[in-house]
């Protein structure tokens, strides 16, 4: 992965919610980026008394993923074995691991 790309990888986490996890039983690294493709379930802000109308934004700022076309980890920026999948990266990670421990011990 190109260095340039580690750096902003690990930038402004809470709002794009990338982390790195390395394998206490593999060694390898992951890098894992949310990504939210859609609406949320809930909208946050104030309601206008007036028009009765949702403003602002507050509570959709940090949404801890990013969209689509915001996504560092492409092959263009050297990461290889890019996979997409629903649930918790953690236990897709420990997946992974115990079909390489099975595997490969």
């Amino acid at each position: 992965m190109r260095r340039e790309v580690l750096h902003r990888f690990l930038q402004n986490t809470d709002n794009t919610g990338r982390f790195v996890v390395q394998s206490k039983i593999t060694g390898i690294t992951y890098y894992v980026e949310p990504i939210d493709s859609g609406k949320p379930d809930k909208l946050w802000g104030d309601v206008d008394p007036v028009t009765k109308k949702l403003t602002g934004d507050y509570g959709n700022i940090r949404r801890g993923a990013v969209k689509p076309s915001e996504s560092l980890i492409t092959e263009e920026n050297g990461f290889v074995n890019i996979n997409t999948f629903k649930g918790s990266p953690l236990a897709e990670i420990d997946r992974r691991d115990k079909i390489y421990e099975k595997n490969y011990k």
